[in-house]
Parts: C-alpha cells; sequence; structure tokens
C-alpha cells in the first residue's frame, strides 16, 4: 500500500492516511495514548482539540491511520501502531480489503481530521477514499445533520460514509429482519443517485467483511487484476477473443455471492494511475463513467447506473498495460523533471516512429506516397479539412503547445484556427457549430475543465479530436478520432516532454491535413526533413546547455521576478517558459507578447529586472531585433535566447552585459521545440539552487481532476 501510494506522490497532495482489516486489532476502550505521549483516540487530543501530528483509530476491524505531511510519516505511525499492539504482521487473511489515499486539500486544510479515509460513525461502519469533488455536500451535510448525523470534518467526502450509514439502515429497516441483506454494491449506487459532481470513489464496510466497491464519474480510475490459484495469472485468466477476459466473472448482481466464479485466488489493485499497480499487474481495465465495481471473494462485477437493467454486468476490455517499471523510475537522475528534460529527443523521436517518412521515395512520383501517416485521423481527415474553423482547447502546458503549433496549422491547412481555454470556453458558453472541429489537447487526458468542454462540444455536434499521452483516457475515449503522443510516461508535475511532443503531434497533423496541397509541397518536404533531424539537434545542444543554464540559475535564483519576451510561434515559449519558473521555481515570471511591451510593460524595465528575449532566426527576427535594442536604451539588465553563430546578437553581447544562450536553428514551425529545451533547464536548476521540491511543487498536482 506505501509504495502504491508513493508511486502516486507526483500527482500531489498534502496528507494521506490507509485503512487495512486487522481481525486482532485492539477493540477501543475510551481514550488511549500512542507511543510519544499525545493523545491519538478518535484523532482527539487529552486538551479535545484535534491532534495535527497523525491519529489512529482502534478497531477490531478496520484500523485506520491518517496523517498531515509526507508519506513516511504515514509509514512511521503505523509503524508505531504495530509494535505498540504487537500485530502480526506475516499474518495471511483468506479475503482481505485495504484501501490507502493521498489527499490534495479542496474543502479543509490539511489535517489528520481531514485526510482520507473518512468514516461515517466511531464505529467506522463505512469507510470511504475520494478523489474528486462533490458539488452538493453542503445540501446533503444539512439533510444528514437534521437526521442526528455529526460531522467532524470540513471535508465533502464525509457525507458520503455518513450518507451510505444513513442509506443502509434505512433500507435494512424496511426490509425486516427476515430479508436478505441489500447487496453492497445496490446500497452504494442508491446513495449515487444523490451525489453530484466529480467522484472516484473506493467503499468498505464492517457489515460486508471481504468485499470492495469501487466507483467513478468525471475522475480516473483503473482496476489491475491478477488471479489464479496462487493469485498470478493462470490458464482460466487468458483474455478471450472478445478482449474481455474474466471482466465479468460475475455477470449478474444477484449471483455475487455465489461460488461458482471463485474458481482460484483475485487480486485486483484499484487505483487512479497505473504506475500504482504496474509493480503488480500489466492486465487492468479501465473503468468508464457511472461504472461500479464490485469484488467479492474470487470475482469481480461491473455495473453501470445508466444502464436500464443495473443489476446486469456490463462488458469491459481487459487491455495489458504497454509500461515497464523502468519507465517510472529516475533512472540515475536525481529527479523526474530532469529525466524527463533529456528524454525530450527520445520522446519526441517516438511521437515520429512509423508516422513520418523521412526521405522522399527516388523510384516514381514522390507525391503520391504518404510521408506523414496519422492512422487516428484517416477516416476524418476529409471532413477536418472541410471545416468551418479548428478550434483547440486546452489548459496550462497543452494549451502553450497549441499556441506554438497554431500558425503551422494555419498555414498548411488554410482553415481558420482559434484556442480556448477549457475553463472558459464554459464560462462563456462559446458557440460551437456542427461544421467546426474541436481538438482537445491534454498530457493524462483526464484534465477536468478539457473533459468537460468536450462533452460540451460533443452535445453540440462538432468533430471532436483528441491528443492525448495516455492510452484508455476519458478523452481518448470520448472523442471521435485522436492521435496518441507516445512520449512515454510523465511523472514530473511540470510538465517537459509532453509539452515538446504535443507541438511534434500538432505539427504532424497540420502536415498530413496538407498532404493534397500541390502549393504547400515545398514548405511541407521541407518541415518533414527538419523533423527527422529534429531529436539529434536537441541532443547536439542539450548537455552544454544544462552546464551553462545551472550557471545562470545560480545568477538569478533570488531574483523575485522574472519576464520573458517573444514573437509569433515563440509567444508559446515565453508563456511556457514563465509557467515553468512559477510553477517550481516559486519565482514570479510573465510571457509576455513583445508587440504588447509598449503598452504597459516597458514600465517595469529597469537595470534590476532579468529579463529574457527569445530572437531566434525567423520570420520574427527584425521586430525582435528592434525589441533588444529598445530594452538596451533602457539598461535592461538583458539575456537573449538566439540561434547559434549570430553574429548580431554576438555583437550586442559584446556591447553591453547581455547574456546569450545559443540554439541550433531550424525551420521555424519547428524552432520553439529547440528554444523551449534551455528555459526548462534554468526552472530546473533554479528551483534546485532555491531548494524548493521539483517533483511536487507545492500546492500543485499532476493530473487536474477537479474543476472550480
Amino acid at each position: 500500500m506505501f509504495t502504491g501510494l508513493k508511486r502516486l506522490e507526483y500527482r500531489g497532495y498534502d496528507s494521506s492516511g490507509m485503512c487495512i482489516d486487522a481481525i486482532d486489532a485492539p477493540t477501543p476502550t475510551g481514550r488511549r495514548e500512542s507511543a510519544s505521549g499525545d493523545g491519538l483516540a478518535n484523532g482527539i487530543s487529552a486538551d479535545g482539540t484535534s491532534s495535527s501530528n497523525g491519529r489512529v483509530e482502534d478497531r477490531s476491524s478496520p484500523i485506520i491511520v491518517k496523517c498531515p505531511g509526507k508519506i513516511e510519516n504515514l509509514e512511521n505511525l503505523t509503524a508505531e501502531y504495530v509494535q505498540q499492539h504487537n500485530l502480526d504482521t506475516s499474518k495471511v487473511y483468506k479475503h482481505h480489503v485495504a484501501i490507502s489515499h493521498t489527499r490534495w486539500a479542496t474543502h479543509g486544510v490539511p489535517s489528520s481530521i481531514n485526510a482520507h479515509p473518512q468514516v461515517s460513525d466511531a464505529n467506522a461502519d463505512f469507510v470511504v477514499v475520494h478523489n474528486g469533488i462533490i458539488t452538493n455536500y453542503q445540501a446533503l451535510k444539512d439533510i444528514l445533520k437534521k437526521n442526528g448525523e455529526t460531522f467532524v470534518s470540513e471535508t465533502d467526502t464525509e457525507t458520503i460514509p455518513k450518507l451510505l450509514k444513513f442509506a443502509y439502515d434505512s433500507m435494512t429497516a424496511e426490509a425486516g429482519s427476515g430479508e436478505a441483506q441489500v447487496p453492497f454494491p445496490k446500497l452504494v449506487m442508491e446513495v449515487l443517485t444523490k451525489l453530484e459532481g466529480a467522484y472516484a470513489l473506493l467503499i468498505k464496510s464492517r457489515h460486508y467483511p471481504g468485499e470492495l466497491v469501487a466507483c467513478k464519474r468525471g475522475s480516473p480510475m483503473i482496476v489491475g487484476i491478477k488471479e489464479g490459484p496462487d493469485g498470478s495469472s493462470s490458464s482460466s485468466s487468458k483474455v478471450s477473443s472478445g478482449g474481455l477476459g474474466r471482466a465479468a466473472s460475475i455477470t449478474r448482481l444477484r449471483d455475487q455471492y455465489n461460488d461458482s466464479h471463485w474458481t482460484g485466488a483475485l487480486e485486483a489493485w484499484v487505483a487512479s494511475d497505473a504506475s500504482a499497480v504496474i509493480e503488480h499487474t500489466k492486465r487492468v481495465v479501465v473503468l468508464e463513467d457511472n461504472d461500479v465495481l464490485h469484488i467479492v471473494g474470487g470475482g469481480y462485477g461491473i455495473y453501470n447506473t445508466r444502464q436500464a437493467d443495473v443489476e446486469t454486468a456490463v462488458p469491459r476490455r481487459l487491455q495489458v498495460l504497454q509500461l515497464e517499471v523502468d519507465q517510472i523510475m529516475k533512472g540515475g537522475y536525481e529527479h523526474y523533471m530532469q529525466k524527463e528534460i533529456h528524454e525530450q529527443p527520445e520522446a519526441i523521436t517516438q511521437s515520429m516512429r512509423g508516422r513520418v517518412k523521412q526521405q522522399k521515395s527516388a523510384e516514381g512520383n514522390p507525391y503520391l506516397q504518404q510521408r506523414i501517416k496519422l492512422g487516428g485521423l484517416v477516416e476524418t481527415r476529409d471532413t477536418i479539412r472541410r471545416s468551418r474553423r479548428i478550434m483547440f482547447v486546452a489548459c496550462g502546458t497543452s494549451y502553450h503547445a497549441a499556441l506554438a503549433a497554431r500558425q503551422t496549422v494555419e498555414e498548411m491547412v488554410e482553415v481558420p484556427v482559434v484556442l480556448e481555454l477549457a475553463s472558459d470556453l464554459l464560462d462563456r458558453c462559446c458557440p460551437i457549430f456542427r461544421d467546426d472541429t474541436c481538438v482537445f489537447v491534454s498530457q493524462s487526458g483526464e484534465t477536468a475543465d478539457t473533459l468537460r468542454a468536450l462533452e460540451y462540444a460533443k452535445a453540440r455536434g462538432a468533430l471532436c479530436v483528441g491528443i492525448t499521452n495516455t492510452v484508455g483516457s476519458a478523452i481518448s475515449r470520448a472523442t471521435h478520432c485522436g492521435i496518441h503522443q507516445n512520449a512515454g510516461y510523465e511523472i514530473g508535475v511540470a510538465s517537459t516532454k509532453a509539452y515538446t511532443s504535443q507541438i511534434i503531434c500538432i505539427t504532424m497533423m497540420a502536415l498530413a491535413l496538407a498532404e493534397d496541397s500541390i502549393s504547400k509541397r515545398e514548405r511541407r518536404d521541407a518541415i518533414i526533413d527538419e523533423l527527422g533531424a529534429l531529436p539529434d539537434k536537441m541532443r547536439s545542444f542539450m548537455q552544454v546547455q544544462d552546464v551553462a543554464m545551472k550557471e545562470l540559475a545560480a545568477q538569478l535564483k533570488d531574483s523575485n521576478s522574472l519576464l520573458f519576451f517573444a514573437r509569433g510561434n515563440n509567444y508559446a515559449t515565453a508563456l511556457e517558459a514563465a509557467l515553468k519558473c512559477k510553477e517550481v521555481a516559486l519565482i514570479h515570471s510573465e510571457g509576455i507578447l513583445a508587440g504588447e511591451m509598449k503598452h504597459g510593460p516597458l514600465a517595469l524595465v529597469d537595470e534590476h529586472l532579468p529579463i529574457v528575449v527569445v530572437a531566434t532566426r525567423d520570420s520574427m527576427y527584425k521586430k525582435m531585433e528592434s525589441v533588444i535594442q529598445q530594452l538596451l536604451a533602457r539598461s535592461a539588465r538583458l539575456i537573449i535566447l538566439c540561434t547559434a553563430g549570430d553574429a548580431t546578437m554576438q555583437e550586442y553581447a559584446k556591447r553591453s552585459d547581455c547574456q546569450l544562450i545559443e540554439v541550433p536553428g531550424t525551420v521555424e514551425p519547428l524552432q520553439p521545440i529547440l528554444n523551449i529545451v534551455p528555459l526548462q533547464l534554468l526552472a530546473y536548476h533554479m528551483t534546485v539552487l532555491r531548494g524548493h521540491n521539483v517533483d511536487q511543487p507545492r500546492n500543485l498536482a499532476k493530473s487536474v481532476t477537479v474543476t472550480d
């Protein structure tokens, strides 16, 4: 459990907790003192206040341990409990259910009281962990209070176990003592009808020992399956021709307690991300919205609350993860962000592999052969070309990637291109038409605002295209077609290789759509030729710039602000570099369109404020040279990112105190991919020198699966 939680640390958290079955755990008999002397019974200290050092709730079953801070704190608190009560950790149970959670605070401060799991009452009849936000929790809370319930935490999650207990008591009373107990998944389905918002829930109960129910709406969830006589995959668990495996091992809800499906040991690992299960199994089922997973004995069933018959299991494809454990390790680097920056040459190579034909055919007419092949767009390519407009919808770094490639799409396809921040599109209820093509860009494929925008566009009849880095993600399943980035697993919260890979994918999309254009052939071939040379160009300067950026970071680490100026495609470079400095180095930074410099930002310029100007050799070069001259006239502290060997920029460096960051040149549509690398390294080294956590920036999560 601890290893699984650590695999999810990169997603961001401020507290953690777990709940395990332990039949021989002591029954609470009033207040208990911990080994450290703090009163931790039920999370309340001797003076009646909640303990901030963590708490342990004693139960005959289950044991609940939770605390704020790092997972190491949870490990220590659990070890203290085990030692104090002489628990036999080698004991094996026939049926065992354990749930754990890392919480990113949305309702209530990080504390042991607000950490998950949340319980229904002092006896922990129902125990819940929850990702997401319940938007109607206050109304539910008021109803439960009127029925005598008391709440201990500030969380929206606490309403769920209390609602489960309320529903269980009511349904049991209605059924009478002679009736069979209401099935666990049916009880959960009843409660789900009352919940509004996004959630991924794991639920266990003392009333249903050895059973687990998991359900989701909006938030990601997968279940890894390992089965057989000894818990390993056996011949009986081979994937069938339909690809379903034993995903319907319990076909009807009423068959759940039949032992006909208990053919061997079953291990099920339910998680929000594949990294938590990959060490145990590669065979997973990706749950869809409104799915309810029930695991009991040696089988499991998946039901969907939107089906006409909710008691019949729905088929879900059992798939094999294309992921290895070493992909989620640091591989000799100090941090994941550092590793992923240096993986970019290989990542963009993977994105192009099998899709880009580097050399034109020497035989026959070279233009009769495809140089760009995107299988995911084969059936919709003509529809996209005929679109009224192409709309890119994304958030954060993905939005910047779309901005970097927008001009290429406009040039190649000659269709109007608009960019929308997903949250803003929803706030404005932006008009979308049936002849629009909407492209949704998201590394995780689970970004909540982008998903909501996808639903909005789909309901209005637009063609929806997905660009994600995660196979089986919500966006990849919900869109009509799309492109998988193939950039490899990205763990660092600050996206690096996914950004450059997204630019590659959007550029390939533009080139594929321009395949039939005679007037674009020469330009198109030049871009495709440079795509093949790009990984080597990136490798050629990365090590040198790593050292140079570390030295520059030492000079800038104490700065309070940074400005980045650029124009054209590289405006995205300025925005992305500023975002990296904000999110990991925790330095106020702004990416500014250089054409707007005279409309306000020029007032900030002085000899103390560091300013990075992107002035590589492209169509904006002369305009950026003018910007540099204006800034130097005001004694600005300049750092110029320029093309290697640029004599003009070298002359500026000689005449003033400005510093140069030199990168290889390439065609204009691909230049932002090379330009961002040294700025990523700069942000990384500033973060390390400032003593901040590179991979887990404060207040941030990798996948933003909740909306405001």
